[in-house]
């Protein structure tokens, strides 16, 4: 089972503060020790900071066409500071993991989200061709 660890943004993750320095140190040291433990137990499958709002874009399709409207955006509770997935034998050890969050990110004082990916198991119907098809496409990551 693949899931998705969400890092939700914050004040601090909206800034366009360097994430390194300014007393992060620690915050970085200790991301890099959970992701080399995820690493060490064969379940990270990647994961990426993300840089704040003011540099991104919402696409707003209406009828079929694009509209674009440059970042920031207001709601820092509804935007996305990183991810992290993994694969696991189950949600309660997706859980497990998440429990072990750093608490030197974000002061102690993290939101995050859990989520399940899809996997082509979970649509009934699909043929072996376009199953592999899917594969290719997805990188072999299905």
């Amino acid at each position: 089972m693949k899931f998705m660890i969400i890092r939700k943004a914050d004040a601090e993750t909206e800034s366009e503060a360097n994430p390194v320095g300014e007393g992060n140190d620690q915050m970085l040291k200790d991301m890099m020790a959970y992701n080399q433990a995820m690493m060490d137990a064969g379940i990270l499958r990647g994961g990426q900071g993300l840089k704040p709002s003011a540099c991104g874009a919402r696409i707003q399709f209406k009828s079929g066409k694009p509209s674009v409207t440059d970042g920031p955006f207001a709601e820092a509770k509804e935007l996305i500071a990183g991810f992290t997935l993994i694969e696991v034998a189950s949600k309660q050890e997706a859980l497990d993991w998440v429990r072990r969050w750093p608490a030197s990110d974000g002061h102690g004082n993290v939101s995050l989200e859990l989520r399940q990916l899809y996997e082509l198991d979970d649509f009934e119907g699909i043929t072996d061709v376009e199953r592999a098809a899917l594969d290719r496409q997805m990188g072999g990551a299905a």
